[in-house]
């Protein structure tokens, strides 16, 4: 029995996705204040009615992309995590590596994502969908000490946020240090 896929579900998560990365495109341009269905709407190259469609708030937008960048980073440091055990490593050389390049190519998409993550403090609505990266993170990653994991990701979230209001971007070989700190057995 040869299974068949509904072209019309397969269009509609497309659009879905499109519009997500266009929602992630207005806030890297305009913050979080920008974010319209209209907006949205024009940088993703659809009518409104799409938009309104698809995510009938704009908290239901917000928190799709808040969800949908949890999943990316959580894929992202799946693959880390991977490389470093393949390789035996700690992960030092890796996280720093990935730091580096969220606060360098990728800068703008770290400012929307960290904007997207202070809103949820302002709107309890997208906290559950702010706290999925961490859940998410903390069942991917192997840890004995609570306390000391996290700071760890307290120490990421302050190297992130230092390297956003840094006039230049640190580089991975001026992360690595601090990193291998935060990731020594206490």
């Amino acid at each position: 029995m040869k299974l068949q896929v509904d072209g019309r579900k397969a269009r509609g998560e497309k659009r879905r996705a499109e519009i997500i990365e266009a929602t992630l495109r207005v806030i890297e341009r305009d913050g979080v204040a920008g974010v319209t269905h209209r907006t949205v709407a024009a940088e993703a190259g659809v009518p409104t009615t799409s938009t309104t469609y698809h995510f009938s708030s704009l908290d239901d937008l917000l928190i799709a992309t808040l969800i949908s960048c949890a999943r990316d980073m959580a894929t992202e440091v799946y693959w880390m995590i991977d490389r470093a055990r393949s390789r035996g490593s700690r992960g030092a050389e890796e996280v720093a590596g990935l730091l580096a390049e969220a606060l360098g190519p990728r800068r703008g998409r770290t400012m929307a994502e960290y904007e997207l993550y202070l809103l949820a403090a302002r709107k309890p609505e997208l906290r559950p969908a702010a706290r999925r990266w961490l859940d998410v993170l903390t069942s991917m990653v192997r840890h004995d000490d609570e306390v000391a994991f996290r700071v760890f990701l307290a120490g990421i979230d302050g190297l992130l946020i230092q390297g956003l209001i840094d006039d230049e971007p640190p580089s991975a070989e001026e992360l690595r240090p601090v990193v291998d700190y935060l990731l020594k057995p206490r």
